[in-house]
């Protein structure tokens, strides 16, 4: 699985997929975030957190893990080198885990520099160093768990065809609808909202974000990217078979 993974991760730096992504990450936080005026300005908002760097990086990554997960497997079906994959002497769990730690791994790296924002907000807060650190750990802690679950969405959907397109397109509207559309369909259903917010990402990611680590939402997010990446498994097994 190892030899997966530094394949993936030398395929991604090897082009500039893997620096357009930790680039366009981090640049699109900086201008909304530093930048441009909004709500997420965090110069505007008068308090000294990261509630909007936190708010707005899984609607970036929405479409940003897609597009690096959409080329996984679809591409090696496209270049007929799928076959030659599944014929090493590893299993096909080992070789979508080795896949999604890649990509996971990538997303990660993006991340990292963002640590760079506490610093900074701590030294802004009045008295410097007034910032709610258990919030900030809680949410990095969310959105990691919230990069896996995407990541285990757009392995997945680089099985449905060998069109990088088709991938990135269903792995944008299945990443959209877990995070959102419960939220959604709960304002539809008052009487149980509660239970069908339940279901979506959102509801445990905002869970984490307020430093409360509750294996409730821990057991949500690793239960849906077990399904899918059991899911990515199952469809390869038939391609296989």
């Amino acid at each position: 699985m190892k030899s997966i993974v530094l394949r993936e991760i030398k395929s991604f730096f090897g082009s500039p997929i893997g620096y357009l992504v930790i680039a366009i990450f981090l640049i699109i936080n900086g201008l909304f975030l530093w930048v441009f005026e909004g709500d997420y300005n965090i110069l505007n908002t008068g308090f000294a957190d990261l509630t909007p760097f936190f708010t707005l990086a899984p609607w970036i990554l929405i479409f940003l893990i897609p597009a690096v997960t959409m080329r996984s497997f679809s591409d090696e079906k496209k270049q007929g080198t799928l076959e030659l994959l599944l014929t090493k002497p590893l299993s096909i769990w080992q070789i979508v885990n080795g896949k999604f730690l890649g990509a996971l791994l990538l997303i990660v790296m993006a991340i990292i520099p963002t640590f760079i924002y506490v610093k900074v907000i701590s030294s802004l807060g009045i008295p410097e160093g007034n910032i709610d650190m258990g919030s900030t750990i809680g949410s990095y802690f969310g959105l990691l768990f919230l990069i896996a679950g995407y990541s285990s969405i757009g392995i997945f959907t680089s099985t449905l065809s060998d069109n990088q397109i088709v991938a990135f397109i269903v792995a944008v509207f299945l990443c959209f609808f877990l995070y959102f559309g419960f939220e959604g369909l709960a304002t539809v259903s008052p009487a149980f909202s509660n239970f069908i917010s339940a279901l979506g990402m959102q509801n445990h990611y905002k869970s984490m974000s307020r430093g409360v680590i509750d294996t409730r939402d821990i057991i949500y997010f690793v239960s849906i990217t077990v399904a899918f990446l059991s899911f990515t498994v199952y469809n390869l097994k038939s391609f296989k078979s």
